[in-house]
C-alpha cells in the first residue's frame, strides 16, 4: 500500500515535470523563433545589391537599410503621356479588345535602347493611373517587357514605340533614298527609258532604317538608292536593280 502522503509527493513531482516540459517547449518555440528572425526572405524575386552592413554593424528594426532588391523579369518602364495620346491609347487598346487597366490585355509596344538597332524589345503597355495631373497635364503610363536574359536594366532609359492604328500595308523606302529639295523631300525615280526624275514625297517616321511614306508614291516605283548626289532629274542612268534587305519588323509606329 501507498500512503497518502506518498501519493500527493508523486503528483507534486508529476505537476513539476509537466511545468518543466511546457517550459522547455516555450524556449524551443522561442529559439526557433528566433532561429528564423537569422533569414530575412525578400518578398519578390528579383536581383540583390550589395550588403550595406556588415558583421559587427549596428542595425535598427525599421531604419537601417541592409541592401536592396529589384525586379527585372518583368521589367516595367514608366513614362508620361498627354490627354490626347493617353484619348489615342485607350481608343486602339478597346478596338483590341483590350483596355489600359493592369490584366486586361493592353497595347503592344516596342521599347529601344542605346544607339544600337539590335537593341530592341517587344512588350505590352497594360497599365494607367487612375487620373491626370492637374499640374503637368499628363498621365502616367506603364510598358511591361519580359527579360528572361536580364539584359533591360532598371534605371534604363529607352524610346518607345507605341502602335497608332491597326495593322494596314504601307511603302517604306530606305532612309538614305530620300533627298531634299527646299522645304520638300524628294526621291529620285528611274523609268523604263532610264530616264530620271524628281517625285516629292510626303514622309513619316523612321523604321530599322526605313521611311514610311505616307504620300506620293504608289510601291510599284523604281528608286535611286545609292548616288543621289550624282543623280539629276532629266538626265539618262544606267539602272542597276538590287533587293533591298529585309528589316527586323515593320512594327506600326505612333503618329
Amino acid at each position: 500500500n501507498i500512503s497518502t502522503a506518498t501519493v500527493d509527493d508523486r503528483r507534486r513531482e508529476y505537476l513539476s515535470a509537466q511545468a518543466q516540459m511546457q517550459g522547455a517547449t516555450a524556449a524551443l518555440t522561442t529559439a526557433s523563433l528566433n532561429m528564423e528572425f537569422t533569414e530575412i526572405k525578400a518578398p519578390l524575386s528579383g536581383r540583390i545589391d550589395r550588403r550595406l552592413v556588415s558583421v559587427g554593424n549596428l542595425v535598427q528594426p525599421d531604419s537601417t537599410l541592409l541592401t536592396t532588391i529589384v525586379t527585372r523579369d518583368p521589367i516595367d518602364f514608366y513614362f508620361d503621356v498627354d490627354e490626347r495620346l493617353y484619348f489615342s491609347y485607350a481608343r486602339d487598346a478597346k478596338e483590341r479588345g483590350g483596355s489600359m487597366q493592369e490584366g486586361a490585355g493592353g497595347l503592344d509596344v516596342v521599347v529601344r535602347v542605346a544607339d544600337r538597332a539590335e537593341a530592341v524589345f517587344k512588350g505590352k503597355l497594360d497599365f494607367a493611373e487612375n487620373r491626370i495631373d492637374n499640374a503637368t497635364g499628363t498621365m502616367r503610363v506603364r510598358a511591361r517587357f519580359p527579360n528572361a536574359d536580364g539584359i533591360l536594366q532598371p534605371g534604363m532609359f529607352g524610346r518607345i514605340n507605341v502602335p497608332g492604328s491597326l495593322p494596314h500595308s504601307g511603302v517604306l523606302v530606305p532612309d538614305e533614298a530620300i533627298g531634299a529639295d527646299q522645304d520638300r523631300r524628294i526621291v529620285f525615280l528611274v523609268d523604263e527609258a532610264g530616264m530620271v526624275s524628281a517625285k516629292p514625297v510626303r514622309t513619316g517616321p523612321l523604321l530599322d532604317g526605313y521611311r514610311v511614306i505616307r504620300g506620293g508614291l504608289t510601291g510599284d516605283e523604281t528608286i535611286i538608292v545609292n548616288g543621289l548626289m550624282h543623280a539629276r532629274p532629266g538626265t539618262k542612268v544606267k539602272v542597276e536593280m538590287v533587293t533591298l534587305p529585309p528589316r527586323a519588323e515593320t512594327a506600326r509606329l505612333q503618329q
